[in-house]
């Protein structure tokens, strides 16, 4: 009998805080068996506390090293059977500034966790996803997929490509029966946000604060779908429309509201 015990199963990355802790912490309270990654040991500890060693298997993982993504993902599959009902990519980082003022260090960090990890951890998992009937790849991109923004480009990008991704291979996946979707969160009260960004977060709107628990109710909500992109809040949708029917017009819009755009307009004055 493996440790899962036929339970269904999620595997997430970044899941010792945020919304991958929440996510782990709702499918538990569902009866799903947890496997979580991270590259914080001390709250994989406290995770593994929390939800009792019989309910899941916690790794720290570095999701850019592939050797690695893979014995993880191989260690998983043993205690349930070969099988995945979830793959959840959420492991990210956050480096932002002007762009030409960032190392090339950072930016590369930034693409190598949020993309380059995303495309090792659907490469290594999709064997076990398509030895599960109605399992689901899912990852999540970002608000800042909806058009790209000023003062973290790179880490918009990267959630650019992880959107696009996720688009094409909901078409190709479909010959397995496994379907692609993701999540672009806006603001969420999470370590990824620097000091003091939820205090000064606007009380309602679509820049409202969001609890990460909210993503959590996502996550729950998409494996009983086949919806492709969920925004949380909701109408984040409408920035996406906006940006793709006019993008001219949210750039100028954008560079009125953001000191990159006046800093250009005061140096061309």
């Amino acid at each position: 009998m493996t440790k899962a015990n036929g339970r269904k199963s999620i595997f997430i990355t970044g899941a010792a805080s945020g919304m991958g802790l929440e996510t782990a912490r709702l499918f538990h309270a569902k009866g799903w068996f947890i496997g979580g990654c991270d590259v914080n040991s001390a709250g994989l500890k406290a995770l593994e506390a929390e939800l009792g060693a019989e309910n899941c298997i916690v790794q720290t993982l570095d999701v850019t090293d592939r050797l690695a993504y893979r014995a993880a993902l191989a260690a998983f599959a043993e205690t349930t059977d070969g099988k995945m009902d979830i793959l959840y990519n959420n492991a990210g980082i956050g480096r932002g500034g002007p762009f030409a003022d960032q190392t090339f260090e950072d930016i590369m960090a930034v693409v190598n966790v949020n993309f380059v990890g995303v495309l090792i951890g659907i490469h290594e998992a999709i064997q076990y996803l398509k030895a599960t009937p109605g399992s689901l790849c899912f990852t999540t991109s970002s608000s800042s997929a909806t058009f790209g923004m000023p003062g973290i480009a790179v880490y918009s990008a990267t959630k650019h490509a992880v959107k696009g991704l996720t688009e094409a291979l909901s078409v190709e996946f479909k010959a397995f029966g496994v379907r692609v979707a993701d999540v672009l969160p806006g603001l969420i009260d999470t370590p990824l946000l620097p000091p003091g960004a939820v205090e000064n977060a606007p009380k309602d709107g679509i820049f409202r604060a969001i609890p990460p628990s909210d993503v959590a109710q996502t996550v729950w909500q998409a494996y009983g779908s086949d919806v492709l992109h969920w925004y949380v809040p909701p109408e984040l949708v409408e920035m996406d429309r906006a940006g793709t029917m006019d993008p001219e017009a949210m750039r100028e819009q954008l560079a009125a509201n953001s000191l990159f755009g006046k800093a250009s307009a005061d140096q061309n004055s």
